[in-house]
């Protein structure tokens, strides 16, 4: 009995004593490591979305935003009534139950159950308080102009990282990412405390060279084109032509950007960059060109036309309509095929050749869209005895939209060859400049050849020349037509029912504000570049210019016949 007391004060003491060990050990020699593992139990922490940078046209309007949804996810080791829960998120989301069970079945404990629904169907959910569901923040993508400029500003995936475009080639511009997390504490049965102190992160924005208003007026017109002529396929391009900036450029068929996962690549896909085409006699500008800048040929020089063809390494060639003896300026204006190869056969493969490239052919733009190709040429030393026949009324090249455009803006600024660019600047969330585009721009050609040869395509859309169709009223429109034959893969030989017919130029042609190519892939009942391309140009310019509020070609000259009359009556007819 009287070792009880004795046994009983040692077992407390020994107990207080491991109890002081254990505390010295949590408190004092592992606190560190024992505070941690608290805080990991209590603490959890998520990363804070970033919001994707807003993308603008030139003037300020937005081309894509961001929506705020919210994304539910579930923990399937925290779902109790597997049925009753997939039977709430299915009312609430739409999906079928068993797509929503499948989910649920994970081994992990983390699943996602639909991302980026609305916050009015993410509420209600809210409100039922289901367990082992869960919410995160998750901004949505949208594109409030629908399919307009699809092809340019592109589109991004269910994790916002972009996929086509602008929002796929200055992706990380748009999403710069912060890293940011936030703490959300919570009890021991995991109940949220609190959901911590977060910022809200955002990607910078991006400004285009797009102008919204020029892009509808060119994408209205080409959709009627293709319609009426029941095109294949059609492409335009808007351009300044002093500086490179893209104002507008389409491609139809197209595409919504709010539901690009409905179309193929063949909607997708920028045509104006990613597809080769021969350009036929668009491409006479070059032979053209050249000659009058090697001093070959002067306006006035004469090529006799008049057998109406012209063999060529044993091939035979074809003027579209037959005609007698050609000025050099009718030549271009008529697009003379006969005149045109014997321009070319006067200046020799290796001249033809050095102009092409001069002109940018047969390598990339270095416009700053993801896609472009180069398209090619052969060399001299590769070129058979017809290629120079061939080769100078745009066969046996491939080139894209983009590059034929360039090569007459170069005729339409005076002689530089610009860099196309669709992206005018970056700016920080806050709106300071991150990046701002810079003109780029090579002197290639003479300033005075060029006045000469601009004011000989200025008569391709006078009275005599092949687009009359593409004059604009109260405008004198610089250009040239284009009607190229496909090649069909069956005979191996050009079709003589598939074309490309095209037209490319600019306006007011003397002082140019806008340079442009329409080009309308196997169109139906015509082909003719001047019939069919001719007259979309016109109705693109001519609008173009009215939201421009660029005046007309006469209104000087109304101005001082005004003056000089002293105000007389002739002011008004």
């Amino acid at each position: 009995m009287k070792a009880r007391p004795i046994i009983l004060s040692v077992l407390i003491t020994a107990g207080f004593i491991a109890v002081i060990a254990r505390l010295v050990d949590i408190m004092l020699i592992n606190h560190q490591w024992f505070l941690a593992k608290a805080k990991g139990q209590q603490l959890k922490k998520e990363t804070i979305p970033v919001k994707r940078g807003v993308i603008f046209d030139r003037r300020g309007r937005e081309l894509a935003i961001n929506v705020e949804t919210e994304s539910i996810y579930c923990d399937p080791a925290e779902v109790n009534d597997r049925e009753r829960l997939a039977a709430a998120l299915s009312q609430a989301t739409g999906k079928r139950p068993e797509a929503i069970l499948a989910k649920m079945d994970s081994k992990g404990r983390f699943s996602w159950i639909e991302r980026k629904v609305g916050i009015d169907e993410t509420r209600k959910l809210r409100d039922m308080k289901l367990r082992g569901i869960g919410f995160v923040a998750d901004a949505k993508r949208f594109y409030p102009k629908g399919s307009l400029a699809s092809q340019v500003i592109g589109f991004v995936g269910i994790d916002n990282n972009g996929l086509e475009g602008v929002e796929q080639k200055l992706d990380r511009a748009l999403s710069a990412q912060g890293g940011e997390t936030k703490a959300i504490l919570r009890d021991a049965r995991g109940n949220v405390l609190s959901d911590g102190v977060s910022k809200e992160l955002r990607g910078n924005n991006v400004v285009l060279t797009i102008d919204e208003g020029l892009q509808y007026i060119l994408e209205k017109n080409l959709d009627a084109a293709a319609e009426h002529w029941r095109a294949a396929s059609a492409t335009a391009v808007m351009m300044d032509p002093y500086t490179g900036e893209i104002l507008a450029m389409a491609n139809r068929p197209t595409f919504d950007l709010n539901d690009p996962s409905e179309v193929g690549p063949e909607q997708r896909r920028n045509r104006a960059i990613t597809d080769c085409y021969e350009p036929g006699s668009t491409f006479k500008v070059v032979v053209g060109m050249a000659a009058l800048e090697e001093g070959i040929v002067a306006p006035s020089t004469k090529f006799d036309c008049s057998a109406g063809h012209i063999e060529v390494g044993g091939r035979k060639i074809k003027d579209a309509h037959r005609h007698g003896v050609l000025s050099f300026k009718e030549v271009i204006q008529k697009s003379s095929n006969v005149g045109t190869i014997k321009i070319g056969l006067a200046l020799g493969r290796e001249k033809v050749y050095d102009y092409i490239r001069r002109f940018g052919f047969a390598e990339k733009s270095g416009i700053d869209l993801a896609g472009e190709v180069s398209g090619w040429v052969r060399p001299p030393e590769r070129w058979s005895g017809m290629s120079i026949g061939s080769i100078s009324i745009g066969q046996e090249v491939a080139v894209t939209p983009l590059q034929v455009l360039r090569a007459y803006a170069a005729i339409a600024n005076g002689g530089s060859l610009v860099k196309p660019y669709v992206v005018a600047a970056v700016l920080s969330p806050d709106g300071i400049p991150v990046y701002r585009a810079v003109p780029e721009a090579k002197r290639i050609l003479s300033e005075k050849a060029v006045a000469t040869f601009r004011s000989i395509l200025q008569t391709v859309t006078e009275e005599g020349g092949t687009a009359t169709g593409a004059a604009v009223d109260g405008n004198a429109v610089a250009g040239k037509t284009g009607t190229a034959q496909l090649m069909d893969p069956k005979t191996k030989r050009y079709s003589k029912d598939k074309f490309v017919s095209s037209f490319v130029g600019f306006v007011p042609a003397n002082d140019p504000k806008l340079a442009m190519i329409v080009v309308i892939h196997e169109p139906k009942g015509a082909h003719y570049g001047g019939v069919v391309a001719g007259p979309v140009f016109k109705k693109i310019a001519d609008e173009s210019l009215s939201y421009l509020s660029v005046p007309r070609d006469d209104a000087a000259e109304k101005r001082l016949l005004l003056v000089s009359t002293g105000g007389s009556a002739i002011a008004g007819r």
